[in-house]
């Protein structure tokens, strides 16, 4: 049960947050873009990104909403440190990352679009839409939960890859973050791959990834013989083949309250055959034992273990979960992807507006009580919707730090003798390297 003391304690951090970010991060048009963050927690229901300025603490008008956007600033760089300070140093801290896609298939006028594959309901499957793709990195706090805080998020640019800006971030995050911390990275499948795992290798930072379960790796070469080409790979190692396996150097039993019966074994010094010399170990998680048909085996990769026992290390993957929630709870209720941005800066803003959001909602989790609607059962723990319910109140008793908008007269429109041009047409990016046409 939260006392007196610490809810006072949490409704100081959440002040503090939002004075720190209206003051340093928001460094032009700040009272528009933080008036704009606070529509966002306060529009139950809207069709268009204009509908936002009808929310009751959005005092200025509609065009504000597009000034906020348009001509407001956002210290990247101090934001992305500011967020990253939030997250405790003790204990085990995980980070996951993953990518999602803003789909924007209709427009023609936006600059470096990509085509991606976005989950689509219509076929059950992935589908190819051209829009931007963004690489989080956020903190879970906790397993279990829908919680999933964005401390880093980039949009991928140009022949960018997914696995380069993740990269990129991680370096980043372990740059601002204490050498002595036990921080651990899970990354689903897009990121299993020695390209990753080559390039975070001298990180002080546990990677743990998932690994496509058809992979073949190989084990350490053998010693030079003294004749001949040096090996450069040892023995075979398929996941698919288990007489190739050998014994684990490890197995662990144990009941997860979850996934039944779990049951742990891990091999070390294997590599990709692309690259001898990052080595990883790999993990085989059997799940659900007890049942008569248990689920396809999980296999994981990781490097770095930072005295992490085997069943940590499952956990810290398992733990990553929170990303898939939180992507759809930012589109879905904070209307990430409903503005028809023409410029891909303005989208950029309007996703770091979004992130700062979210922590908002996170920080204000044990100042609102649950306002459950008349179909909805009481949550004794609150999910990021059910916050998002009881925000009215909370922001009613602190008041806003934004500035009275100020009279401008009207505006003059569009100069007399000024030609109107239609806006120019981009082409949209292919990943993979070009082809040359035959003659």
């Amino acid at each position: 049960m939260t006392t007196k003391t610490s809810t006072t304690e949490q409704l100081n951090k959440f002040i503090e947050f939002q004075q720190w970010v209206y003051e340093q991060a928001l460094t032009h048009e700040r009272d528009a873009q933080f008036e704009l963050i606070e529509a966002i927690l306060f529009s139950p229901a809207v069709q268009s990104f204009a509908e936002l300025s009808l929310s009751p603490v959005f005092q200025r008008g509609w065009p504000s909403l597009y000034t906020a956007v348009e001509r407001g600033q956002v210290d990247v760089k101090w934001l992305r440190l500011y967020l990253t300070r939030q997250v405790p140093f003790q204990g085990v801290t995980v980070f996951a990352l993953d990518t999602s896609v803003w789909p924007r298939p209709q427009t023609r006028t936006l600059a470096e679009l990509r085509y991606e594959q976005s989950p689509t309901e219509a076929i059950q499957s992935y589908a190819t839409v051209q829009g931007y793709a963004y690489s989080s990195l956020v903190w879970i706090p906790e397993r279990g939960r829908s919680w999933a805080l964005p401390v880093d998020t980039r949009r991928v640019v140009g022949r960018q890859s997914v696995v380069e800006v993740g990269v990129e971030q991680v370096k980043t995050l372990c740059d601002a973050r204490p050498a002595d911390t036990c921080d651990v990275i899970a990354a689903d499948g897009s990121y299993g791959n020695h390209r990753f795992l080559g390039a975070l290798k001298d990180q002080p930072c546990t990677v743990v990834v998932r690994l496509r379960c058809d992979r073949v790796l190989y084990g350490a070469a053998a010693p030079y013989a003294g004749s001949g080409r040096p090996c450069v790979h040892g023995s075979r190692f398929a996941f698919k083949e288990p007489d190739t396996w050998g014994p684990p150097a490890e197995e662990v039993r144990f009941e997860d309250e979850r996934y039944g019966q779990v049951r742990l074994r891990h091999w070390h010094d294997l590599h990709a055959k692309q690259d001898a010399h990052t080595a990883f170990s790999v993990i085989r998680a059997d799940v659900h034992l007890e049942r008569a048909k248990p689920p396809k085996p999980l296999w994981l990769g990781y490097q770095n273990a930072q005295d992490l026992s085997l069943h940590a290390l499952w956990l810290a993957f398992d733990q990553r979960w929170p990303i898939e929630p939180a992507n759809r709870f930012r589109k879905q209720r904070l209307y990430w992807t409903l503005p028809q941005f023409q410029h891909p800066d303005r989208c950029d803003r309007w996703t770091w507006l979004v992130d700062v959001s979210l922590w908002l909602v996170f920080l204000a989790r044990d100042l609102v009580s649950d306002q459950p609607l008349p179909w909805q059962k009481p949550q004794a723990i609150l999910t990021p919707g059910r916050v998002l319910l009881g925000l009215g109140a909370l922001f009613a008793q602190i008041g806003t730090l934004t500035r009275p908008p100020q009279s401008r007269g009207k505006s003059p429109g569009w100069p007399t003798g000024r030609p109107r041009t239609r806006p120019q047409r981009f082409t949209v990016f292919k990943r993979g390297p070009t082809r040359a046409k035959k003659a």
